[in-house]
């Protein structure tokens, strides 16, 4: 009988690791990667990685994705109990379940994610999950909740409205820093009704209380801050996608680009273009982080602010737009 896909996707991958093509603390291709170079669904290739984790050969780590694990003696690999697919059903609940597909998102992404890869990383019944979570859609929604309940905010917050929203804002950051699936789970313009979310816009619109300011145009600066962090955050997880995809890091694209790049600037066709290039190539270059552009925007952004409030900014009498 031939072997399932995602069983010939493991033992390919398990003979290169025996074979020590793959050594330990070496990166196994992402789920994206395998479903494409094998032609099979995310689900399978998930179901791969998962059982190669299961059998103690690989790892899951964050922001790196699957890597090789440390080689464990042959004596205590064979001490080790099998595991024992009825107790670990019997000990299932809906917090292991919710917990192991956080950990499946933040190696491989929400795309990599389904209940029978959830179930597989268990090692429970590939039903089993379904008793406590009704689908991957309930499921994404548990996984947010549980995400943002990471965020805590002090009893006695800092003194002014900035230094609030200061804390709001990278509080904010720092969990989709840590879970970059999160800026993907929909469109602001349909939030989510979930505790711990609203728990954070709690806090932040305290933080513009008592300015003055009217009701409308508190819940706006809220939207904004909130789509501000969200937006940026967007690119830590299409980042990783775009490794994941072309293998290729984003130094290493940008090495490729740089040909095509300078053609363009030396055409003349793009004369602000060229001279900004040549301006930036005379400070040594431009290196775009992340990290450093969302400080960048939030000092501005509530500079603006602080320039509005000045300028009267949500008078109740004022015409809105």
């Amino acid at each position: 009988m031939t072997a399932p896909p995602y069983q010939r996707i493991a033992d390919d991958i398990r003979r290169r690791i025996a074979a020590g093509d793959l050594a330990p603390g070496d990166r196994i291709p992402s789920t994206r990667r395998i479903a494409q170079d094998w032609g099979v669904a995310l689900a399978t290739a998930a179901r791969a990685l998962t059982t190669l984790q299961q059998e103690g050969l690989i790892q899951a780590r964050p922001r790196v994705g699957s890597v090789v694990a440390p080689r464990e003696p042959a004596a205590r690999r064979a001490a080790a109990p099998a595991p024992d697919a009825a107790a670990a059903d019997r000990d299932l609940t809906r917090e292991r379940i919710v917990r192991a597909a956080v950990g499946i998102a933040d190696a491989e992404g929400l795309g990599a994610l389904s209940m029978r890869g959830v179930a597989a990383k268990l090692g429970v019944a590939t039903m089993s999950p379904y008793r406590y979570v009704d689908g991957k859609d309930a499921l994404v929604l548990l996984m947010a909740d549980a995400a943002f309940g990471e965020a805590s905010f002090p009893d006695d917050p800092p003194e002014g409205w900035r230094a609030r929203v200061e804390l709001a804002a990278r509080t904010l950051w720092s969990l989709y820093r840590k879970h970059p699936w999160l800026a993907h789970l929909g469109p602001v313009t349909r939030p989510l009704a979930l505790p711990n979310v609203i728990a954070y816009g709690d806090w932040l619109l305290s933080a513009l209380d008592g300015l003055g300011l009217d009701v409308r145009t508190r819940f706006d600066l809220h939207v904004l801050l909130y789509s501000q962090v969200v937006g940026l955050a967007a690119h830590l997880e299409d980042e990783r996608r775009a490794e994941a995809a072309t293998g290729l890091t984003d130094d290493e694209w940008m090495d490729r680009q740089s040909a095509g790049f300078a053609e363009l600037a030396a055409s003349g066709r793009y004369p602000t273009f060229t001279r900004v290039i040549g301006e930036l190539e005379a400070v040594g270059g431009y290196d775009l982080r992340l990290d450093e552009l969302f400080e960048f925007g939030l000092r501005r952004l509530l500079d603006g602010i602080a320039v509005g409030l000045g300028a009267g900014l949500g008078d109740p009498g004022a015409t809105r737009p």
